[in-house]
């Protein structure tokens, strides 16, 4: 490749960074900065610990985003002056460490730019995210944990904190169904590509016979409630029942009727937690679930009504949306964007950023589309 072509791609990555900085607006992310930093030392702040945690998290984000663009303007700037040098010295090492970083700067600006299309309604909120065995029996409960694990190990890599709410086991191995949310800016805009049913095949380790099984999980992801949110749940419209929490043996969780379940009359939504060792904390979190679900049914029904159509709440997770196959051959496909790797171990590890990315730029595609 000449000087003149990595001169045109550094022109061409130049223009979309300028184009993302002006969209995700790094004037404003620097006055929010101020803003949050001026809140965050405030003497009292931890009075109020929702608040404090809500302040501090915002901050952490805003930091991230303008270290993520000034990061990307200095590699920008960097790499075209490199490319002068190696232009004037007639360096080859340098002009292949100019392709080198070129390519990896395509990749890093490409990640930025698929946050500049998170723009609904509720995408700047963190996420609450419900995992759910379907069909397949034990190899349904052992995947449902599979993806539990993967969505935390994600979460991690990244630097966002998690709170595991509710962790139904089932009987042989695996989850019933799991509740938890990652606690970070965007999380939900991100993450909602993620709803729908995941399917795995594979020679199961429960078959004695070493048959290949197919099983089902469900993946359900809310946007949290805010305290700008109007979700009134009146005590009549609800029925709260406490038992003793299940799990592992030797958890002192397991020694007092500490677990809570709530039914929403009305809906008949029915939401659980158990994983705090007080019924009063336990309570609280599962309200916030269950506020959380009927800002979710709320959200699809005013859609619906513009729509003209009627709204399933099951709906939105309710369809196929990614095989995960581990025989006869190795592969994750999306069945919405295409998109698929040959490395499913990786995927299970928490590497599904190219999977979340390309779901986005497809729900995207989609809405211009109509």
């Amino acid at each position: 490749m000449t000087t003149a072509d990595y001169a045109d791609q550094i022109k061409h990555l130049d223009a979309t960074l300028r184009s993302i900085e002006g969209v995700l607006d790094l004037a404003k992310l620097r006055k929010d900065k101020g803003e949050l930093e001026t809140a965050a030392s405030a003497p009292d702040l931890w009075d109020d610990q929702a608040k404090a945690q809500d302040v501090t998290s915002r901050l952490s984000y805003v930091n991230s985003e303008i270290d993520r663009l000034l990061g990307l303007r200095r590699r920008v700037d960097d790499v075209s002056v490199l490319l002068e040098l190696a232009q004037d010295e007639e360096d080859a090492g340098s002009l292949a460490e100019v392709g080198t970083e070129i390519t990896s700067l395509a990749k890093a600006i490409e990640e930025m730019e698929v946050r500049t299309l998170l723009s609904g309604e509720y995408d700047e909120r963190e996420a609450l995210v419900a995992i759910r065995a379907g069909a397949g029996g034990v190899d349904a409960a052992d995947f449902a944990e599979m993806l539990l694990r993967m969505y935390l190990r994600w979460a991690e890599r990244h630097g966002y904190a998690t709170e595991v709410y509710d962790t139904s086991y089932a009987e042989e191995a695996g989850l019933k169904s799991a509740t938890f949310t990652v606690k970070a800016p965007y999380a939900y805009g991100t993450l909602s590509v993620e709803s729908g049913t995941h399917r795995l095949v594979r020679i199961s380790p429960f078959d004695n016979q070493g048959r290949r099984q197919t099983s089902f999980a469900g993946v359900e992801v809310l946007p949290v409630v805010a305290q700008t949110d109007h979700i009134d749940i009146p005590d009549n419209d609800i029925r709260v029942d406490v038992y003793r929490s299940s799990g592992p043996g030797g958890q002192s969780v397991n020694t007092t009727d500490s677990a809570v379940r709530i039914t929403h009359i009305p809906t008949g939504i029915v939401v659980t937690c158990q994983n705090e060792k007080s019924q009063l904390q336990n309570k609280a979190s599962a309200l916030r679930v269950l506020q959380a679900r009927l800002l979710e049914r709320k959200r699809q029904e005013e859609q619906a009504k513009l729509e003209g159509l009627k709204t399933d709440a099951a709906g939105s997770w309710g369809d196929q949306m990614r095989s995960y196959v581990l025989h006869p051959y190795q592969m994750v496909k999306d069945l919405r964007t295409e998109y698929e790797t040959g490395n499913p171990s990786a995927v299970f590890d928490g590497e599904i950023d190219d999977f979340v990315e390309a779901g986005i730029k497809w729900r995207k595609q989609r809405q211009t589309d109509s």
